[in-house]
């Protein structure tokens, strides 16, 4: 377990610095609309959103297991 925890302390770690390093203004187009934001936002935006589909992902597949 203890491995697990430093693993991901490291991949967390050097994601934030490859964020911290990626400061530029970029726009963002999706669709009809545009937006535009830090690119260190952007990244940190994505991981949150694939942080938060994993966690969801997981817990419905856990629940679908143990009924």
């Amino acid at each position: 377990m203890k491995a697990k925890s430093l693993v991901t302390a490291v991949v967390i770690l050097l994601g934030f610095l490859f964020t911290l390093q990626n400061s530029a203004v970029v726009e963002i187009r999706f669709l009809f609309g545009s937006v535009r934001m830090s690119l260190a936002l952007v990244i940190l935006l994505a991981g949150a959103a694939g942080l938060l589909g994993g966690f969801l992902l997981g817990t419905a597949a856990r629940r679908r297991k143990s009924d």
